[in-house]
Parts: C-alpha cells; sequence; structure tokens
C-alpha cells in the first residue's frame, strides 16, 4: 500500500524539491522547518539548500531564533554537502520560553555569513 501524506507536507515536500536545483553558492536557505515539543523542549527538523563547493565554501549553521533575534539553538554543520542537497538535520533539547509562540529558521555559509531564505515556525499557543 503506498505511504500517503498529508497535503501540507506533500505541499512543503515538493516546494522544497523545486527551490533545490534554484540554490546557488550563495546564501544558504531554508526551504523547509518543522518542530514538535518533546517535554520542555523542542526538536527542530531543518532542511537547507546551498550549492556546496567543497570545505571553502558550504553551509555550515543553522539556528532558531526568537521575534527579538534571542537565539535558542543552532546546529554547526562540521563538513559540505556538495553530493546531498538540499539535506535535512535535526536538532534536540531547544528550550523556548513559553511567551515565544513563533520562531525564524535561518542558515548560514562560510563565505556570506547568514542570509538567504528563512522560514517561520508557529510553535501554538
Amino acid at each position: 500500500m503506498p505511504l500517503r501524506l498529508p497535503a501540507a507536507l506533500a505541499l512543503l515536500l515538493a516546494a522544497a524539491t523545486a527551490l533545490a536545483p534554484a540554490a546557488r553558492s550563495g546564501d544558504a536557505d531554508v526551504v523547509a522547518a518543522s518542530a514538535i515539543r518533546t517535554g520542555a523542549a523542542w526538536r527542530f527538523d531543518v532542511t537547507v539548500a546551498h550549492a556546496d563547493e567543497g570545505w571553502d565554501h558550504y553551509a555550515d549553521a543553522w539556528r532558531v531564533a526568537g521575534p527579538d533575534g534571542a537565539v535558542y539553538g543552532m546546529r554547526e554543520l562540521l563538513h559540505p554537502h556538495v553530493d546531498e542537497q538540499p539535506f535535512t538535520r535535526s536538532l534536540t533539547g531547544v528550550a523556548i520560553p513559553a511567551a515565544v509562540t513563533r520562531v525564524r529558521v535561518e542558515a548560514r555559509d562560510k563565505v556570506h555569513g547568514w542570509g538567504g531564505a528563512v522560514v517561520e515556525v508557529d510553535l501554538g499557543g
């Protein structure tokens, strides 16, 4: 029996796939992000697209930030993903104040720094 995805997830995956060929060696783009509450903290699954060129130019981090710019969590990426684009990585244990109901997920590359497409995640509340 084929796996059926909810319409919103299927649309999100289609958008991420469509954006992948458009990635250039420039800013790293967050093309998808989701958050799951795990007790008192959050788990983030984030998909980044960047035309990594090798060790001197690749997407090297992504972070979760609040509306005031406070950074709640950051995932360092320790190697290029030249042949894996876009790619998804997770970060667990992200503590976010209860009053914060929306965060921004943004990516960085070694050459251009923070920039590119950002995804906002609604935490409910």
